[in-house]
Protein backbone atom coordinates (compact mmCIF):
# COMPACT_ATOMS: atom_id res chain seq x y z
CA UNK A 1 0.00 0.00 0.00
CA UNK A 2 2.41 2.38 0.80
CA UNK A 3 4.45 1.94 -2.49
CA UNK A 4 1.41 3.24 -4.34
CA UNK A 5 1.05 5.87 -2.15
CA UNK A 6 4.40 7.21 -2.58
CA UNK A 7 3.48 7.03 -6.65
CA UNK A 8 0.30 8.89 -6.14
CA UNK A 9 2.93 11.63 -3.89
CA UNK A 10 5.05 11.79 -6.51
CA UNK A 11 2.24 12.43 -8.96
CA UNK A 12 0.52 14.75 -6.99
CA UNK A 13 3.56 16.66 -6.74
CA UNK A 14 3.82 17.03 -10.30
CA UNK A 15 0.22 17.67 -10.86
CA UNK A 16 0.68 20.51 -8.24
CA UNK A 17 3.23 22.14 -9.90
CA UNK A 18 1.74 21.76 -13.15
CA UNK A 19 -1.85 23.36 -12.37
CA UNK A 20 0.32 26.75 -10.75
CA UNK A 21 2.24 27.03 -13.63
CA UNK A 22 -1.23 26.61 -15.51
CA UNK A 23 -3.14 29.02 -13.34
CA UNK A 24 0.16 31.27 -13.54
CA UNK A 25 0.65 31.35 -17.13
CA UNK A 26 -2.19 30.40 -19.03
CA UNK A 27 -5.21 31.37 -16.92
CA UNK A 28 -3.17 34.70 -15.54
CA UNK A 29 -4.58 33.57 -11.93
CA UNK A 30 -1.16 34.75 -10.49
CA UNK A 31 -2.32 34.38 -6.90
CA UNK A 32 -3.74 30.99 -7.55
CA UNK A 33 -0.99 29.47 -9.43
CA UNK A 34 1.22 30.57 -6.39
CA UNK A 35 -0.50 28.72 -3.96
CA UNK A 36 -0.83 25.56 -5.71
CA UNK A 37 2.99 25.97 -6.41
CA UNK A 38 2.94 26.85 -2.26
CA UNK A 39 1.01 24.05 -1.41
CA UNK A 40 3.36 21.06 -2.66
CA UNK A 41 5.15 20.65 0.96
CA UNK A 42 1.46 19.27 2.08
CA UNK A 43 2.17 16.38 0.15
CA UNK A 44 5.34 15.23 2.37
CA UNK A 45 3.07 15.77 5.16
CA UNK A 46 0.70 13.51 3.81
CA UNK A 47 3.27 11.03 3.01
CA UNK A 48 5.13 11.40 6.70
CA UNK A 49 1.45 10.65 8.28
CA UNK A 50 0.44 8.03 6.29
CA UNK A 51 3.75 6.30 6.36
CA UNK A 52 4.05 6.53 10.51
CA UNK A 53 0.32 5.48 10.62
CA UNK A 54 1.24 2.45 8.47
CA UNK A 55 4.06 1.54 10.98
CA UNK A 56 2.46 2.22 14.18
CA UNK A 57 -1.04 -0.25 12.91
CA UNK A 58 1.96 -2.38 13.09
CA UNK A 59 3.49 -2.96 9.47
CA UNK A 60 6.93 -4.10 8.98
CA UNK A 61 8.82 -1.58 8.04
CA UNK A 62 10.18 -2.28 4.25
CA UNK A 63 11.81 -0.72 1.39
CA UNK A 64 8.95 1.77 0.42
CA UNK A 65 8.48 3.05 3.80
CA UNK A 66 12.41 3.63 3.78
CA UNK A 67 11.64 5.21 0.12
CA UNK A 68 9.05 7.38 1.53
CA UNK A 69 11.61 9.24 3.92
CA UNK A 70 14.07 9.30 1.23
CA UNK A 71 11.26 10.66 -0.91
CA UNK A 72 10.63 13.11 1.48
CA UNK A 73 14.51 14.38 2.06
CA UNK A 74 15.10 14.83 -1.59
CA UNK A 75 11.95 16.78 -2.01
CA UNK A 76 12.76 19.14 0.79
CA UNK A 77 15.97 19.80 -0.85
CA UNK A 78 15.34 19.77 -4.42
CA UNK A 79 11.73 20.15 -4.99
CA UNK A 80 12.02 23.84 -4.43
CA UNK A 81 14.54 24.07 -7.33
CA UNK A 82 12.65 21.79 -9.84
CA UNK A 83 9.68 24.04 -9.07
CA UNK A 84 12.23 26.86 -9.92
CA UNK A 85 13.27 25.12 -13.05
CA UNK A 86 9.84 24.40 -13.87
CA UNK A 87 8.79 27.83 -13.40
CA UNK A 88 11.45 29.88 -15.56
CA UNK A 89 10.72 27.73 -18.29
CA UNK A 90 6.94 28.24 -18.54
CA UNK A 91 7.81 31.78 -17.85
CA UNK A 92 9.86 31.73 -21.14
CA UNK A 93 7.33 29.56 -23.29
CA UNK A 94 4.13 30.87 -21.91
CA UNK A 95 4.86 34.91 -21.29
CA UNK A 96 7.67 36.14 -22.72
CA UNK A 97 9.70 35.96 -19.78
CA UNK A 98 13.54 35.50 -20.21
CA UNK A 99 15.32 32.45 -21.53
CA UNK A 100 16.78 30.41 -18.63
CA UNK A 101 20.43 30.41 -18.93
CA UNK A 102 22.00 27.14 -19.49
CA UNK A 103 24.58 25.90 -16.51
CA UNK A 104 27.97 25.54 -17.04
CA UNK A 105 29.20 22.45 -19.06
CA UNK A 106 32.97 23.02 -18.62
CA UNK A 107 35.55 24.39 -16.51
CA UNK A 108 35.49 25.36 -12.81
CA UNK A 109 31.60 26.55 -12.74
CA UNK A 110 30.58 23.18 -14.12
CA UNK A 111 32.65 21.71 -11.01
CA UNK A 112 31.37 24.40 -8.25
CA UNK A 113 27.82 23.31 -9.69
CA UNK A 114 28.80 19.82 -9.13
CA UNK A 115 30.23 20.55 -5.82
CA UNK A 116 27.17 22.70 -4.68
CA UNK A 117 24.73 19.90 -6.12
CA UNK A 118 26.55 17.25 -3.79
CA UNK A 119 26.36 19.15 -0.78
CA UNK A 120 22.70 19.31 -1.60
CA UNK A 121 22.40 15.85 -2.15
CA UNK A 122 23.78 15.08 1.28
CA UNK A 123 21.29 17.42 3.05
CA UNK A 124 18.65 15.65 1.05
CA UNK A 125 20.82 12.08 2.85
CA UNK A 126 20.66 13.66 6.28
CA UNK A 127 16.98 14.16 6.54
CA UNK A 128 15.88 11.17 5.03
CA UNK A 129 18.64 9.36 7.07
CA UNK A 130 16.99 10.99 9.89
CA UNK A 131 13.66 9.46 9.41
CA UNK A 132 14.83 6.37 8.59
CA UNK A 133 16.59 6.85 12.22
CA UNK A 134 13.52 8.08 13.60
CA UNK A 135 11.64 5.16 12.24
CA UNK A 136 13.06 2.47 13.39
CA UNK A 137 13.58 4.08 16.72
CA UNK A 138 9.61 4.41 16.90
CA UNK A 139 9.34 0.98 15.82
CA UNK A 140 11.69 -0.32 18.51
CA UNK A 141 12.25 -3.84 16.84
CA UNK A 142 15.05 -4.54 15.01
CA UNK A 143 13.55 -7.53 13.37
CA UNK A 144 10.89 -4.81 11.49
CA UNK A 145 13.29 -2.59 10.58
CA UNK A 146 16.26 -4.07 8.68
CA UNK A 147 15.36 -2.69 5.42
CA UNK A 148 15.61 0.78 6.04
CA UNK A 149 19.00 -0.19 8.23
CA UNK A 150 19.74 -1.60 4.86
CA UNK A 151 18.68 1.23 3.04
CA UNK A 152 20.62 3.98 4.73
CA UNK A 153 24.02 1.54 3.80
CA UNK A 154 22.90 1.64 0.46
CA UNK A 155 22.05 5.58 0.01
CA UNK A 156 25.25 6.01 2.30
CA UNK A 157 27.38 4.13 -0.51
CA UNK A 158 25.56 6.61 -3.21
CA UNK A 159 26.28 9.41 -1.63
CA UNK A 160 30.07 8.09 -1.65
CA UNK A 161 30.09 7.45 -5.12
CA UNK A 162 28.24 10.97 -5.82
CA UNK A 163 30.78 12.53 -3.99
CA UNK A 164 33.91 10.74 -5.73
CA UNK A 165 32.55 12.07 -9.52
CA UNK A 166 30.95 15.46 -8.19
CA UNK A 167 34.69 16.16 -6.54
CA UNK A 168 36.40 14.75 -10.05
CA UNK A 169 35.41 17.75 -11.77
CA UNK A 170 36.98 20.05 -9.05
CA UNK A 171 40.75 17.86 -9.73
CA UNK A 172 39.82 17.41 -13.57
CA UNK A 173 37.59 20.08 -14.72
CA UNK A 174 35.64 19.10 -17.84
CA UNK A 175 37.12 20.52 -21.30
CA UNK A 176 35.28 21.51 -23.84
CA UNK A 177 36.14 19.11 -26.51
CA UNK A 178 37.82 20.42 -29.77
CA UNK A 179 36.43 19.88 -32.89
CA UNK A 180 39.43 18.76 -35.07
Amino acid sequence: MIGWFIVAAEIGFWIFVISGLFFRYILKLKKLGGFLLLSTPLIDLLLIIVTVMDIKNGATANTFHGLAAIYIGVTIVFGHRMIKWADERFAYWLAGGAKPKMAPKYGSEHAKIERIGWFRHLLAWFIGCSLLYLMVWLIGEPSRTESLLSLIKTWTMILIIDFIISFSYTIWPKKEKSNM
